[in-house]
């Protein structure tokens, strides 16, 4: 490494960091995916829900005012069928709210960003640090000039 020119060296550490951020990108995709699509699918059974309790509130609407209208067992159809879709409506807004509690964020993804800044500042310090001892610095900076 003592005998690359700056320009290298700096080229090398460019290529590093596009690769370092490229797998932490891949990363999260990787943990992000399976959590979206447990979001995407709880989300389908809240609207599910929704669709069959809105549909229950229109036929207990109709249960009711043929209770109201006529005293025929019409309207104990209508209210059976409706008491089913409010039961079918809890069913699928309790698989959907398990499925959103399930989703968590990418943890490792976080806990491998976090220890890549933590090495990049410390290797800054380290670069950025002033030399107290020459002797530390590897390598030769200055060829020794024969004494004459």
């Amino acid at each position: 490494m003592a005998d690359l020119s700056l320009g290298d060296i700096v080229k090398s550490i460019t290529g590093d960091v596009k690769l370092l951020v490229r797998d932490e990108v891949q990363l999260a995709k990787s943990e992000l995916v399976p959590a979206a699509k447990n979001a995407g699918i709880g989300a389908g059974m809240f609207g599910g829900a929704g669709y069959f309790a809105i549909s229950a509130l229109f036929i207990l609407y109709f249960a009711a005012a043929y209770g109201l209208a006529t005293v025929l067992p019409t309207w104990l159809a209508f209210l059976i069928v409706g008491v089913v879709l409010l039961v079918i409506a809890g069913i699928l807004g309790l698989i959907g709210l398990l499925l959103i509690r399930k989703v968590k964020p990418p943890q490792r993804t976080i806990a491998s960003a976090t220890a890549t800044i933590a090495e990049l500042k410390a290797a800054v310090q380290r670069g950025s640090a002033p030399i107290e001892d020459p002797a530390q610095v590897e390598g030769e900076v200055v060829a020794a000039r024969a004494i004459s």
